[in-house]
């Protein structure tokens, strides 16, 4: 594949994937759209190599689409409402999300595009699954059920600096030297450090047999989230204490999280009811597909946390890992 003369429209440009995927692409040469929503602006914290188009459209105003998708030979779907700033906000979300991926593809099989990458979420299918995973899952059978062949990765935590999961295990773990957490606390998990999401999302386009495919994604580790923090705090150097009770329920875990952390309860709900789902790959094929080195759970939270107090693009060291976390109240 010539890099140089792949189009590529990268939905979710300021977000949390979409603002690294940027720079990855940008590295690999490939000519880039960012399709921004009407009220947001993109703000790009590291020099590119070449400027990016930016196309102003909304998934959910279907006319503003056509013209974004002009020219484009693929394109990454990385759109989630995920909620507002309150739960009550995230009632609809599903219904957003829904018409959001059916907007898109109606616009992507009129322009021709020949690939969407889509990343979704782990878990089982069935009554038991929370909401938001239920609507990532059918996000992904909406994108899949057109002309054009879409590939769709499953991960479940997603570890990096700037992102919700890590937000909320380091601002827990920083403010609260005693922690009292729900049972589901030990449900197990698969996550994997944003650097290898990026690297799997850049090799899905460069590798064609991914085409059509639904692809897990993990890392090397499988723990429960209390491992995690418990990594956290090791990493940091913390003492911590952390007791388990029965009582505590999705929302009101929400609400108890959004008073110590910064991340809004209507983000906070979604991932926390998420949290009594085991999310594990079922599969592994992506390994043989595009293969590159795992990174541990230890070294993601150390490089996440050097990316929090010097900048992206830093590397961690041994010591880089055991800094203070300013601004969270850290002991």
């Amino acid at each position: 594949m010539d890099n140089s003369q792949t189009r590529v429209l990268l939905t979710g440009p300021t977000g949390f994937i979409g603002g690294r995927l940027l720079h990855a692409l940008d590295e690999q040469g490939f000519k880039v759209r960012c399709l921004v929503r009407l009220s947001e602006k993109l703000t790009i914290k590291r020099p590119l190599k070449q400027e990016p188009e930016v196309m102003y459209a909304d998934l959910l105003q279907p006319e503003t689409l056509p013209q974004a998708m002009e020219g484009m030979e693929a394109a990454y779907y990385l759109v989630h409402s995920m909620g507002g700033r309150s739960i009550k906000e995230t009632v609809a979300f599903a219904e957003r999300d829904r018409r959001a991926a059916t907007n898109f593809l109606t616009a992507a099989e009129d322009a021709g595009l020949k690939r969407i990458i889509y990343l979704g979420g782990l878990g089982e299918t069935g009554d038991k699954l929370s909401k938001h995973l239920a609507s990532r899952q059918e996000v992904a059978r909406i994108l899949q059920s057109g002309r054009v062949q879409t590939t769709t990765l499953r991960a479940a935590v997603i570890i990096g600096a700037g992102g919700a999961s890590f937000e909320l295990i380091r601002y827990l773990v920083e403010r609260l030297p005693v922690m009292m957490c729900p049972r589901w606390i030990d449900t197990r998990s698969q996550p994997i450090a944003v650097q290898n999401v990026i690297s799997y999302l850049v090799g899905c386009l460069q590798e064609p047999a991914t085409a059509g495919l639904n692809l897990d994604i993990g890392g090397p580790d499988i723990v429960s989230y209390l491992d995690l923090m418990l990594i956290y705090k090791r990493v940091r150097g913390l003492h911590r204490f952390i007791f388990k009770v029965p009582l505590l329920t999705p929302r009101l875990s929400a609400y108890w999280i959004n008073l110590i952390t910064p991340v809004p309860a209507g983000i906070v709900f979604p991932l926390v009811e998420g949290l009594k789902n085991e999310v594990i790959c079922r599969e592994n094929h992506i390994r043989d597909l595009i293969p590159i080195e795992l990174i541990s759970m230890e070294e993601a939270i150390c490089t996440a946390l050097t990316e929090t107090e010097k900048g992206p693009g830093r590397l961690p060291s041994r010591q880089a890992c055991f800094i203070s976390a300013k601004g969270t109240g850290g002991s």
